[in-house]
Parts: structure tokens; C-alpha cells; sequence
């Protein structure tokens, strides 16, 4: 295969990932909402932050799902 073949199938597969997991969301709360973007948005920080570690991937998935639990708490 050359790398334009891989290329388009891995852009394929990232938009079938993206598709189902939007679906996913359907009967999410809030909160569950909030902390699914926390863990994404935490996992690319914490990617981006380590130069790709594994570890500083999934430490910044845990922590930013952890702070969208806690921002997406209903305030009564």
C-alpha cells in the first residue's frame, strides 16, 4: 500500500469514529456530555503537552473528564 492509500483510509476510520460516537451522545445528560468533552479535550491537551505519550494522554483524558463532571454539576 502507499501512503496516500493509508492516508485515506485512516481519514475514513477517524470520520466513522466521529460519526459514532456523535451518536453515542444521543441520551447523554449534561454532565455525561460535559465529561465525554472534558476527556476529549483532556486527552488531546495531555497528548499535544508529552509530545504523544501514552501516559500523558490518558493522565489528561482523567483529569479534564474529572473537571467536565464538576462543570457540568447542576448548581441548586
Amino acid at each position: 500500500m502507499n501512503t496516500l492509500t493509508i492516508k485515506k483510509i485512516a481519514g475514513a476510520g477517524a470520520i466513522a469514529a466521529l460519526t459514532l460516537a456523535l451518536g453515542a451522545c444521543s441520551g447523554m445528560t449534561r454532565q455525561d456530555k460535559n465529561t465525554a468533552i472534558g476527556a476529549g479535550a483532556g486527552a488531546v491537551g495531555g497528548a499535544v503537552l508529552t509530545g504523544g505519550s501514552a501516559l500523558g494522554t490518558v493522565g489528561g483524558a482523567a483529569v479534564g473528564g474529572v473537571i467536565g463532571h464538576e462543570v457540568g454539576k447542576d448548581r441548586r
